[in-house]
């Protein structure tokens, strides 16, 4: 398990990779995201007000957290594909003196991560919160992601390294 510490505008929020392929809590998942790879090429969507990410987002009520990745793939990137469980980061407020017991995220949260081979390119619309969607070699990502860190990087590399094994 890889730790470290990142600012999410005025708070330092301490995360750790875990590999572990089971799902943690349902009522503690924040989000859902994916590694999605076409041809060996990673794809990165340029999300309105964020610039370049992987595909991902918010889980809605009865949906589980592989629906979500599937519905953001799509929305994001109009992709479709066959999603596989990479682990998690545990998203730890513990340090974080400004944390707010009343606000939307729980003290100990999860990011959920999955790898995703793309089955079918939709015709991109840019019709929801992405405006271009393009598909790079996985080691430039870092040219791309303004926040990229090395959490990032060990998951990409599981990411990777799952093509090799399925």
């Amino acid at each position: 398990m890889k730790t470290t510490y990142v600012n999410w505008g005025e708070a330092t929020v301490k995360l750790t990779w875990n590999a572990d392929r089971e799902l943690p809590p349902r009522e503690r998942i924040t989000s859902v995201h994916g590694f999605c790879f076409k041809d060996d090429q990673l794809l990165l969507v340029h999300l309105h007000h964020r610039g370049w990410d992987f595909p991902g987002g918010h889980i809605e009520k009865k949906e589980t957290p592989e629906e979500c990745l599937k519905r953001e793939a799509y929305e994001e990137g109009y992709v479709s594909g066959s999603p596989s469980l990479l682990g998690h980061i545990i998203v730890d407020h513990r340090e974080n003196p400004i944390w707010d017991q009343n606000g939307p995220y729980p003290q100990i949260g999860y990011q959920v991560f999955y790898r995703v081979d793309i089955d079918q390119l939709h015709e991109f619309q840019g019709k929801y919160e992405s405006i271009e969607r393009i598909f790079i070699n996985p080691s430039e990502v870092a040219g791309y992601y303004q926040d990229w860190n090395g959490l990032y990087q060990e998951i990409l590399d599981e990411a990777c390294n799952g093509a090799d094994s399925s």
